[in-house]
């Protein structure tokens, strides 16, 4: 499993997603855990466009990706949970979404 770095931006606009799938590939994976501060500022606003045109990217490589968002560290539009599915959830805590990756 690729972990990203805390505070660091690894995505800074939807176009970067492959930085997801080639740290996948250099850990020699299919998982990605990542943090809000390594997606785009807007990926969190499902009206955006980014969090779709990032998920797609990375779909195509068979990476899947858990975001760990404690509460109330992030702010999702109100229809944002509805793209969550089987290769893309979002988790409370590290250790759940540890659990559900390694699933």
């Amino acid at each position: 499993m690729f972990e990203a770095a805390r505070g660091e931006p690894l995505v800074r606009k939807p176009d970067d997603a492959a930085r997801i799938v080639e740290a996948c590939w250099a850990k020699q994976c299919r998982a990605a855990l990542l943090y809000p501060e390594n997606l785009t500022p807007r990926f969190f606003d499902l009206g955006s466009g980014e969090a779709g045109a990032i998920l797609d990217k990375v779909r195509r490589f068979r990476v899947r990706i858990a975001v760990v968002c404690p509460p109330g560290e992030v702010t999702f539009s109100s229809r944002f949970r509805e793209i969550l599915c089987d290769d893309f959830q979002v988790f409370e805590t590290r250790d759940a979404a540890i659990g559900w990756l390694q699933k």
